[in-house]
């Protein structure tokens, strides 16, 4: 694997990937509001090698090895502006054949990077993403700020964020409990969305509700698959990577 700071729009962004300038494809994979490359794992390794797909990771700004955040003030439009600048990455990379593996908000950028830049996206895994806001969701913010403040969740993450944990647990936090976030809502995206699709998630997430799959799943204008998996929270490919694994190998080798 090959790593870097890259700049995108003036933006410091760590980047790690193994053959990118070949003709195969290029899994592109997105982490969540509190992810890093490094929280991934072993999983885009092994995914890489049963597949024969290239791999980019990189972390977002303000995550991991990447610059920090000017504020902690984020617009609601945050993720389409994140799938902005994903494509701009791309485009730097010269990458015009990505399959994006994003969760939870790394879902919703993926899905909102295709149906916005399709000429550059193959396919897309979205794990445990959101289409609009839920009360559950919003509960289950509430729950992660209260063991932020009472556990040692703000020393754990600082071994992957280092001085940034305070901003970017306050930037998600504030941002999704904020009144005008509510209403964030991107179904209106859904139909320009035409590669296949695979969306993955755990059947007691404490992020969201099923209604989030169906939802997407019957918007999309491309083929879709669901996979919802019993007894399994919001991050599945940490909970089973082994089924995680298996079912995204078998998408892939359709598409």
């Amino acid at each position: 694997m090959e790593e870097r700071i890259i700049e995108v729009r003036g933006q410091k962004l760590y980047i790690t990937h193994n053959n990118i300038t070949g003709e195969k494809s290029v899994i592109v994979f997105l982490h969540d509001s509190l992810g890093c490359v490094q929280l991934w794992r072993d999983l885009p390794a092994k995914l890489s090698e049963i597949t024969g797909c290239s791999i980019l990771m990189y972390d977002r700004l303000g995550y991991g090895k990447s610059g920090p955040m000017p504020t902690h003030e984020r617009p609601v439009n945050y993720m389409e502006l994140e799938a902005d600048l994903l494509n701009d990455l791309l485009t730097e990379l010269n990458i015009n054949n990505a399959i994006l593996f994003g969760h939870s908000d790394g879902g919703t950028i993926a899905l909102i990077t295709a149906a916005k830049y399709p000429e550059r996206i193959k396919g897309i895994i979205c794990e445990a993403g959101h289409i609009f806001v839920e009360e559950v969701t919003l509960k289950g913010v509430y729950e992660a700020w209260n063991a932020y403040k009472t556990t040692n969740l703000a020393e754990r993450l600082a071994k992957y964020h280092g001085e940034k944990v305070e901003m970017l647990f306050r930037t998600w936090t504030e941002t999704w409990t904020r009144e005008d976030y509510r209403n964030w809502n991107i179904e209106y995206l859904l139909k320009d969305i035409h590669c296949p699709l695979l969306f993955i998630q755990g059947e007691t997430d404490e992020y969201g509700t099923l209604s989030q799959v169906e939802k997407t799943v019957s918007q999309v204008s491309g083929k879709a698959e669901k996979y919802i998996i019993p007894g399994i929270g919001h991050t599945p490919h940490k909970e089973v990577p082994e089924l995680v694994l298996t079912r995204v190998s078998e998408f892939l080798e359709k598409i």
